[in-house]
Protein backbone atom coordinates (compact mmCIF):
# COMPACT_ATOMS: atom_id res chain seq x y z
CA UNK A 1 0.00 0.00 0.00
CA UNK A 2 2.03 2.97 -1.46
CA UNK A 3 2.08 6.45 0.83
CA UNK A 4 0.84 8.30 -2.17
CA UNK A 5 -2.86 6.15 -2.47
CA UNK A 6 -3.56 5.20 1.25
CA UNK A 7 -5.99 2.83 1.46
CA UNK A 8 -10.26 3.91 2.52
CA UNK A 9 -9.34 1.81 5.69
CA UNK A 10 -6.30 3.43 6.31
CA UNK A 11 -8.16 7.03 6.10
CA UNK A 12 -11.19 5.75 7.78
CA UNK A 13 -8.84 4.81 11.00
CA UNK A 14 -6.61 7.58 10.99
CA UNK A 15 -9.75 10.15 10.88
CA UNK A 16 -11.42 8.00 13.89
CA UNK A 17 -8.19 8.22 15.74
CA UNK A 18 -7.98 11.86 15.26
CA UNK A 19 -11.14 11.96 16.72
CA UNK A 20 -10.61 9.94 20.00
CA UNK A 21 -7.86 12.31 20.80
CA UNK A 22 -9.69 14.98 20.60
CA UNK A 23 -13.35 14.70 21.50
CA UNK A 24 -12.58 11.92 24.01
CA UNK A 25 -8.70 12.66 25.26
CA UNK A 26 -8.65 15.90 24.47
CA UNK A 27 -4.85 15.37 23.88
CA UNK A 28 -3.14 18.11 21.66
CA UNK A 29 -1.27 15.93 18.53
CA UNK A 30 2.02 16.41 20.29
CA UNK A 31 1.29 15.62 23.50
CA UNK A 32 -1.27 12.35 22.06
CA UNK A 33 2.57 11.68 20.06
CA UNK A 34 4.49 11.54 23.21
CA UNK A 35 2.31 9.54 25.57
CA UNK A 36 2.96 6.60 22.86
CA UNK A 37 6.31 6.95 22.57
CA UNK A 38 5.69 8.38 18.77
CA UNK A 39 6.98 11.38 16.85
CA UNK A 40 4.57 13.89 15.79
CA UNK A 41 4.98 13.93 12.87
CA UNK A 42 4.39 10.26 12.25
CA UNK A 43 0.85 10.46 14.49
CA UNK A 44 0.11 13.69 12.22
CA UNK A 45 0.56 11.45 8.93
CA UNK A 46 -1.23 8.56 10.22
CA UNK A 47 -4.57 10.58 11.69
CA UNK A 48 -4.21 11.44 8.05
CA UNK A 49 -4.58 8.03 6.12
CA UNK A 50 -0.70 8.88 4.87
CA UNK A 51 0.63 5.65 6.27
CA UNK A 52 -0.82 1.97 7.22
CA UNK A 53 -2.11 1.83 10.85
CA UNK A 54 -2.55 -1.69 12.27
CA UNK A 55 -5.15 -2.50 14.99
CA UNK A 56 -1.66 -2.87 17.20
CA UNK A 57 -0.69 0.71 16.31
CA UNK A 58 -4.29 1.97 17.27
CA UNK A 59 -4.58 -0.39 20.68
CA UNK A 60 -0.77 1.25 21.73
CA UNK A 61 -2.20 5.04 21.19
CA UNK A 62 -5.46 4.71 22.62
CA UNK A 63 -4.29 2.97 25.75
CA UNK A 64 -1.32 5.55 26.34
CA UNK A 65 -4.15 8.11 25.71
CA UNK A 66 -5.84 7.04 28.75
CA UNK A 67 -9.17 6.36 26.69
CA UNK A 68 -11.30 3.82 29.51
CA UNK A 69 -10.79 0.51 28.89
CA UNK A 70 -14.42 -0.57 28.65
CA UNK A 71 -14.73 1.71 25.49
CA UNK A 72 -10.67 0.93 24.29
CA UNK A 73 -11.77 -2.82 24.10
CA UNK A 74 -15.32 -2.32 22.64
CA UNK A 75 -13.24 -0.09 19.67
CA UNK A 76 -10.66 -2.61 19.10
CA UNK A 77 -13.19 -5.78 18.87
CA UNK A 78 -15.24 -3.64 16.57
CA UNK A 79 -11.91 -3.15 14.27
CA UNK A 80 -10.90 -6.38 14.54
CA UNK A 81 -14.23 -7.96 13.34
CA UNK A 82 -14.17 -5.43 10.01
CA UNK A 83 -10.57 -5.70 9.22
CA UNK A 84 -11.40 -7.61 6.39
CA UNK A 85 -13.15 -4.71 5.18
CA UNK A 86 -14.61 -4.84 1.92
CA UNK A 87 -14.76 -3.96 -1.67
CA UNK A 88 -13.78 -0.19 -0.72
CA UNK A 89 -10.29 -1.86 -0.05
CA UNK A 90 -9.95 -2.78 -3.15
CA UNK A 91 -11.15 0.22 -5.09
CA UNK A 92 -12.73 -0.25 -8.77
CA UNK A 93 -10.39 1.80 -11.37
CA UNK A 94 -11.19 4.84 -12.54
CA UNK A 95 -13.51 5.38 -9.89
CA UNK A 96 -12.38 8.15 -6.95
CA UNK A 97 -10.91 6.89 -4.08
CA UNK A 98 -12.98 9.24 -1.84
CA UNK A 99 -16.18 6.69 -3.56
CA UNK A 100 -14.68 3.86 -1.61
CA UNK A 101 -13.41 5.96 2.09
CA UNK A 102 -16.99 7.20 1.73
CA UNK A 103 -17.89 3.39 1.63
CA UNK A 104 -15.97 2.54 4.65
CA UNK A 105 -17.30 4.91 6.93
CA UNK A 106 -20.87 4.19 5.63
CA UNK A 107 -20.34 0.66 6.29
CA UNK A 108 -19.00 0.57 10.11
CA UNK A 109 -21.84 3.46 10.96
CA UNK A 110 -24.96 2.56 12.84
CA UNK A 111 -26.91 5.44 11.46
CA UNK A 112 -27.17 7.18 8.04
CA UNK A 113 -29.07 10.44 7.57
CA UNK A 114 -28.59 12.28 4.10
CA UNK A 115 -29.71 15.53 3.23
CA UNK A 116 -30.17 15.62 -0.36
CA UNK A 117 -30.61 19.38 -2.20
CA UNK A 118 -30.68 18.82 -5.57
CA UNK A 119 -30.83 14.83 -6.57
CA UNK A 120 -32.03 12.24 -3.97
CA UNK A 121 -29.22 10.56 -2.31
CA UNK A 122 -27.03 8.18 -4.63
CA UNK A 123 -27.97 5.44 -2.21
CA UNK A 124 -31.28 5.30 -3.41
CA UNK A 125 -30.83 6.13 -7.39
CA UNK A 126 -32.05 4.15 -9.76
CA UNK A 127 -30.12 3.57 -12.82
CA UNK A 128 -31.49 6.42 -14.96
CA UNK A 129 -30.94 8.51 -12.42
CA UNK A 130 -27.52 8.07 -11.72
CA UNK A 131 -26.86 8.65 -14.72
CA UNK A 132 -28.62 11.20 -15.78
CA UNK A 133 -26.80 12.88 -12.47
CA UNK A 134 -23.60 11.74 -13.25
CA UNK A 135 -23.60 13.35 -16.97
CA UNK A 136 -24.80 16.75 -15.90
CA UNK A 137 -21.56 16.76 -13.61
CA UNK A 138 -19.85 16.32 -16.58
CA UNK A 139 -18.54 12.44 -16.47
CA UNK A 140 -17.79 10.62 -19.58
CA UNK A 141 -19.66 7.64 -20.44
CA UNK A 142 -16.75 5.08 -19.25
CA UNK A 143 -17.26 6.63 -15.55
CA UNK A 144 -20.19 6.66 -15.23
CA UNK A 145 -20.51 3.22 -15.68
CA UNK A 146 -18.07 2.73 -13.30
CA UNK A 147 -19.63 5.09 -11.12
CA UNK A 148 -22.95 3.33 -11.38
CA UNK A 149 -21.13 0.42 -10.22
CA UNK A 150 -19.49 2.26 -7.55
CA UNK A 151 -23.09 3.43 -6.42
CA UNK A 152 -24.71 -0.22 -6.76
CA UNK A 153 -22.19 -1.59 -4.17
CA UNK A 154 -22.61 1.30 -1.53
CA UNK A 155 -26.36 0.03 -1.86
CA UNK A 156 -25.73 -3.07 -0.29
CA UNK A 157 -25.77 -1.53 3.17
CA UNK A 158 -29.39 -0.68 2.62
CA UNK A 159 -31.20 -2.66 5.27
CA UNK A 160 -28.26 -3.41 7.59
CA UNK A 161 -28.18 0.52 8.97
CA UNK A 162 -30.72 3.00 10.18
CA UNK A 163 -30.92 5.14 6.72
CA UNK A 164 -32.98 8.38 6.96
CA UNK A 165 -33.33 10.95 3.91
CA UNK A 166 -34.36 14.59 4.21
CA UNK A 167 -34.82 15.04 0.30
CA UNK A 168 -35.84 18.95 -1.21
CA UNK A 169 -39.49 18.95 -2.81
CA UNK A 170 -37.66 20.47 -5.94
CA UNK A 171 -34.99 17.45 -6.26
CA UNK A 172 -38.10 15.25 -6.27
CA UNK A 173 -39.66 17.51 -8.84
CA UNK A 174 -36.59 17.48 -11.43
CA UNK A 175 -36.91 15.09 -14.19
CA UNK A 176 -33.71 13.01 -14.13
CA UNK A 177 -33.16 11.39 -17.22
CA UNK A 178 -36.51 12.20 -18.31
CA UNK A 179 -40.44 11.50 -17.24
CA UNK A 180 -40.35 7.65 -17.40
CA UNK A 181 -36.94 8.07 -15.32
CA UNK A 182 -38.64 10.22 -13.11
CA UNK A 183 -41.50 8.39 -12.35
CA UNK A 184 -39.41 5.14 -12.09
CA UNK A 185 -37.35 6.84 -9.56
CA UNK A 186 -40.30 7.88 -7.63
CA UNK A 187 -41.64 4.46 -7.10
CA UNK A 188 -38.72 2.97 -5.81
CA UNK A 189 -38.38 5.43 -3.40
CA UNK A 190 -41.88 4.65 -2.61
CA UNK A 191 -40.73 0.93 -2.14
CA UNK A 192 -37.90 1.65 -0.24
CA UNK A 193 -40.16 3.51 2.33
CA UNK A 194 -42.67 0.27 2.10
CA UNK A 195 -39.96 -1.89 3.51
CA UNK A 196 -38.36 -0.16 5.35
CA UNK A 197 -34.89 0.44 3.80
CA UNK A 198 -35.02 3.93 4.19
CA UNK A 199 -37.25 6.20 6.16
CA UNK A 200 -37.94 9.20 3.48
CA UNK A 201 -38.95 12.70 4.45
CA UNK A 202 -39.78 15.59 2.38
CA UNK A 203 -38.59 19.18 2.40
CA UNK A 204 -41.35 21.65 1.21
CA UNK A 205 -40.48 24.66 -0.77
CA UNK A 206 -41.92 27.46 1.37
CA UNK A 207 -40.02 26.41 4.53
CA UNK A 208 -37.89 29.02 6.28
CA UNK A 209 -36.73 27.16 9.10
CA UNK A 210 -33.17 25.27 8.09
CA UNK A 211 -31.08 26.80 5.49
CA UNK A 212 -29.09 24.26 2.70
CA UNK A 213 -26.44 25.30 1.13
CA UNK A 214 -25.38 21.38 -0.48
CA UNK A 215 -26.17 18.00 0.09
CA UNK A 216 -24.16 16.30 3.16
CA UNK A 217 -24.10 13.10 4.81
CA UNK A 218 -24.87 12.29 9.02
CA UNK A 219 -22.89 9.32 10.07
CA UNK A 220 -23.45 7.89 13.83
CA UNK A 221 -20.53 5.08 14.98
CA UNK A 222 -21.22 2.61 18.22
CA UNK A 223 -17.96 4.58 20.39
CA UNK A 224 -16.88 7.91 18.37
CA UNK A 225 -19.09 11.28 17.23
CA UNK A 226 -20.74 11.56 14.12
CA UNK A 227 -18.72 12.24 10.85
CA UNK A 228 -20.09 14.47 8.43
CA UNK A 229 -19.55 14.13 4.42
CA UNK A 230 -20.10 17.22 2.46
CA UNK A 231 -20.17 16.57 -1.68
CA UNK A 232 -18.24 19.31 -3.42
CA UNK A 233 -18.12 20.46 -7.10
CA UNK A 234 -14.50 18.28 -7.53
CA UNK A 235 -14.70 15.48 -4.54
CA UNK A 236 -15.81 16.01 -0.94
CA UNK A 237 -15.02 16.65 2.58
CA UNK A 238 -15.14 15.18 6.04
CA UNK A 239 -16.26 17.19 9.03
CA UNK A 240 -15.47 15.97 12.03
CA UNK A 241 -17.04 18.50 14.58
CA UNK A 242 -20.32 17.67 13.52
CA UNK A 243 -22.54 19.55 15.75
CA UNK A 244 -23.19 22.28 13.47
CA UNK A 245 -25.14 19.77 11.20
CA UNK A 246 -26.56 17.65 13.81
CA UNK A 247 -28.72 20.86 15.35
CA UNK A 248 -29.74 21.42 11.57
CA UNK A 249 -30.99 17.70 11.61
CA UNK A 250 -33.01 19.06 14.42
CA UNK A 251 -34.68 22.17 12.35
CA UNK A 252 -35.20 19.45 9.69
CA UNK A 253 -37.00 17.63 11.87
CA UNK A 254 -39.47 20.63 12.56
CA UNK A 255 -40.08 22.30 8.79
CA UNK A 256 -40.30 18.46 6.79
CA UNK A 257 -43.44 16.69 5.82
CA UNK A 258 -44.12 13.75 8.30
CA UNK A 259 -43.50 10.25 6.43
CA UNK A 260 -47.00 10.16 5.86
CA UNK A 261 -47.26 13.21 3.90
CA UNK A 262 -44.09 12.88 2.27
CA UNK A 263 -45.31 9.40 1.06
CA UNK A 264 -48.76 11.32 -0.16
CA UNK A 265 -46.41 13.83 -1.96
CA UNK A 266 -44.46 11.35 -3.65
CA UNK A 267 -47.47 9.67 -5.01
CA UNK A 268 -49.22 13.09 -6.24
CA UNK A 269 -45.87 13.70 -8.21
CA UNK A 270 -45.86 10.34 -9.76
CA UNK A 271 -49.32 11.08 -11.06
CA UNK A 272 -48.14 14.04 -12.28
CA UNK A 273 -48.80 16.52 -9.39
Amino acid sequence: MSEQNPGARDRMWGSRLRVIRNERCELPLERAAKLAGWHGSKLSRTERGLRPVSIQDFATLVTAWGLPAKERDAILTELATGASSGWWDRPIPGVPEDVGTLAGYEAEAVELVAVAVAVVPGLLHTYETAVAAMAANGLTRRDIELGWIARLRRQQILGKVDFSVYVTEAALRTHWGGKDAHHAQLAHLLRCMEIGTAGIRVIPHQQTGALLLHTWHWMRFRHTPPVVYVELATGATYIHEADHYTAILDRLDQVALPKDGSRTLIRRLMEGG
